[in-house]
């Protein structure tokens, strides 16, 4: 594919559509299952009550929360299945694991941030924030998926299983919900939107596009795989001109 291809507008392609998708119906029942389920947590409160009391009744919103439960657990499963094959049967590249060049990176931009180095890591399809945020939600999705179950069925797990892991599931289920809301809100939600690089919306999960100077600033490795461009020797070449006084062309 020609690099006018890629780039239209100032802007380089980065999702398609199917991630689009998953991404609003993931946040969909993400957003519902933190109102149902908050509400009961802290039942005492005055907002929870007017919550409670607007869905039905705490019957009607558990019946919610559970049922957003399931539609959660199908997209973290589905999504899954469907990488693990893409990569296996696929070749795609598994661009989520979490790699030594991580954790160098991380050095990197501290490095940078403190104004020790002149530049940011360079990174490629996906940073190392982004990793680390990832799998912090299917680790904390599959958790929540397993103790939401036992809750659901008490009856039947205790069956099988020591009656103490159903106290237990309750414990794990309602913290890493708090951990998992808070992540969200004072991570995810930042580097969205009241990041500095990204105010006041980073639209790229809603569009699929990202502009091609943010992309060359976060995302150097890849540009330059998928354009076939060298971005070092662009640097390099932008330093001569500067210290010569002509402008780049």
């Amino acid at each position: 594919m020609e690099k006018s291809d890629l780039i239209v507008g100032g802007k380089i392609k980065r999702f398609g559509f199917y991630r689009i998708v998953e991404h609003q119906f993931n946040m969909t029942a993400f957003g519902i299952l933190v109102i149902t389920g908050l509400s009961q947590k802290f039942h005492e409160y005055s907002l929870s009550q007017w919550i409670i009391i607007n869905l039905g009744g705490v019957d009607s919103v558990r019946l919610i929360h559970r049922y957003t439960g399931l539609i959660f657990a199908v997209l973290t499963i589905f999504h899954i299945i469907a990488g693990s094959v893409g990569v296996i049967f696929h070749k795609w590249q598994a661009t989520m694991v979490i790699n030594k060049k991580d954790f160098t990176d991380a050095i990197d931009n501290l490095k940078y941030y403190f104004g020790i180095t002149d530049h940011p890591a360079r990174c490629d399809r996906y940073d190392y924030k982004q990793k680390f945020e990832y799998w912090g939600v299917v680790v904390g999705g599959l958790l929540m998926i397993a103790t939401g179950l036992i809750l659901w069925f008490p009856t039947l797990v205790v069956r099988y299983l020591p009656g103490e892991f159903i106290p237990a599931a309750k414990a794990a289920h309602t913290n890493e919900a708090m951990l998992a809301f808070l992540v969200i809100v004072i991570w995810h939600l930042y580097n969205s939107i009241f990041s500095p690089e990204v105010f006041p919306l980073d639209t790229s999960i809603f569009t699929g596009k990202i502009s091609v100077e943010r992309m060359k600033h976060e995302h150097p490795l890849e540009y330059e795989r998928i354009t076939g461009e060298s971005l070092e020797e662009e640097h390099s070449e932008r330093e001569a001109h500067e210290k010569q006084g002509t402008p780049v062309s």
